[in-house]
C-alpha cells in the first residue's frame, strides 16, 4: 500500500487511467469503530480534486497530491454536496493552488460556495460537461440522494467512473482502495444503523439517471471504490431503498 503518511496512514493508490484514490482511515467517536475518508485525484491538463476533505485532514491530503503532481497544478476543487468531510478544505485548497476554482452545481452556487469560498465557483447545470485535458467529467444533479438540496454527482466518461460521493458508504478503514466484493451488503447494514438518507421520492428516478451512465467504476468516499457493473449496483440500490 502507497502510504504517504505513516502517522494516520494515509495512502494513495490509481483506481483508473491517472485517477487516483487518497484513503485517510479514522476511529469514530464512542464505539462506532473504524470509518475513512476519501478524496479522488484526477490527473490531467487540468487537474480535479473530488472530495476538499475536512480542514483537519488537510495537510495529509495535500501531501498525498504531491506524490502524483504539484498541488499548484490544480484546476478544480469540485463536491457532491456542502459538508465538512466535502468542502470543510476547500479554502485552504484554493491557497495552496492559486489557479484553481471551486467547482459544483448551481445549487451549490447560488446557496452556498458563492459566499462561503474564497474564489468564485465555476456552477454546472445537470448533464453540463468539463474537458480536464483527456478526461471529461459530466454533472448530475441528484437534489435528497442520499442528502442536501445541492448534492450531486460526476462522471469520467472515458475510464467510466462515477464519482459517487455518499453513496455505498461502507464503514471500516477502506484498506482495500479497490474491490469487486459486496459493497451494497455493509453499506446497507450501515445505513440501517445510521440512516443518513433523505429518503426523497425522487430517489428511485435518480438512481435510474445514474444507472444509465453506466458506470464500471464507482469511486466511493467512504470505504473502498468498486468495479463492476455499476448500473446493476444503482438499481439494486434504489430496490433497497424503495422496499
Amino acid at each position: 500500500m502507497p502510504i504517504t503518511n505513516t502517522d494516520s496512514g494515509t495512502n494513495i493508490h490509481e483506481i483508473a487511467d491517472r485517477i487516483y484514490r487518497i484513503n485517510t482511515p479514522v476511529t469514530l467517536p464512542g464505539d462506532a469503530g473504524a470509518f475513512s475518508f476519501n478524496q479522488y485525484l484526477i490527473d490531467d491538463d487540468e487537474p480535479l480534486l473530488f472530495h476538499a476533505g475536512l480542514r483537519q485532514l488537510f495537510p495529509l491530503v495535500r501531501d498525498a497530491v504531491a506524490t502524483v503532481m504539484p498541488v499548484t497544478r490544480l484546476r478544480h476543487i469540485a463536491f457532491s454536496h456542502v459538508e465538512a468531510d466535502e468542502c470543510g478544505a476547500l479554502n485552504h485548497w484554493l491557497e495552496a493552488a492559486p489557479q484553481a476554482a471551486p467547482l459544483c452545481g448551481t445549487v451549490a452556487a447560488m446557496v452556498s460556495i458563492g459566499d462561503l469560498a474564497d474564489r468564485a465557483p465555476r456552477a454546472l447545470a445537470d448533464g453540463e460537461t468539463i474537458s480536464l485535458g483527456t478526461h471529461t467529467m459530466r454533472w448530475f444533479d441528484a437534489p435528497h440522494l442520499p442528502h442536501g438540496w445541492e448534492c450531486g454527482f460526476m462522471m469520467e466518461e472515458r475510464t467510466g467512473t462515477l464519482l459517487c460521493g455518499d453513496l455505498f458508504t461502507q464503514p471500516g478503514p477502506g484498506t482495500t482502495p479497490l474491490t469487486e466484493a459486496d459493497i451494497l451488503g455493509p453499506s446497507e447494514a450501515f445505513r440501517h444503523v445510521m440512516d443518513y438518507y433523505a429518503h426523497s421520492r425522487d430517489a428511485g428516478a435518480l438512481l435510474e439517471k445514474l444507472a444509465r451512465t453506466n458506470p464500471t467504476t464507482l469511486a466511493c468516499m467512504h470505504g473502498s471504490a468498486w468495479r463492476g457493473d455499476g448500473a446493476a449496483l444503482l438499481r439494486a440500490l434504489a430496490g433497497e431503498l424503495a422496499s
